[in-house]
């Protein structure tokens, strides 16, 4: 193992957990979608306005490839990055993918009173929620390569993680 890669669901806490888990094993920690800020130079939400949802996948799939060839970092994957298989496999054999993996009636909690995430500032956030949920869940299962629940505090579910990989604090 090289990378640890988290994924899940928005507000399962992959940056905090991750932020943690890195912490406590000398890791560095990137966030993807601040990563792809950076190298963009504008904002994801500036991203999908001038590109569209297909201009932002493409950057997404050259971090994961970059990242990929990366050494020793606790990565935090966008929401829906792990949902694509090409995603995966640039990361699968080298690196190990955990889920964290949060009941959707704590994730409704961690974000009810979210102002950032575009796709829940609309009224039926809760139904939009709930089918995404539904959709990924499946998909964040099948790339995982561990799975750990995250309703715990991020650096319970950092220990945690630790426990599960085996690594040294």
């Amino acid at each position: 193992m090289d990378n640890i890669v988290l994924c899940g669901f928005m507000g399962c806490g992959k940056s905090t957990v991750g932020k943690n888990l890195a912490r406590k094993t000398g890791r560095r920690f990137v966030d993807m979608d601040r990563y792809i800020e950076e190298k963009e130079g504008m904002t994801v939400s500036d991203i999908f306005a001038q590109y569209g949802e297909e201009g932002f996948r493409e950057r997404e799939h050259a971090a994961c490839l970059e990242l990929a060839q990366s050494h020793s970092l606790v990565i935090a994957a966008g929401g829906g990055a792990l949902t694509f298989a090409r995603n995966v496999e640039a990361f699968r054999g080298r690196d190990t993918i955990v889920l964290l993996d949060v009941p959707l009636r704590v994730i409704r909690y961690r974000l009810r009173n979210d102002k950032k995430r575009p796709l829940l500032q609309r009224p039926d956030k809760d139904k939009v929620m709930a089918d995404l949920y539904r959709q990924r869940r499946p998909q964040y299962l099948a790339a995982a390569d561990v799975v750990v629940r995250g309703e715990n505090t991020p650096l319970k579910t950092a220990f945690a993680i630790i426990d599960t990989l085996g690594l040294k604090k």
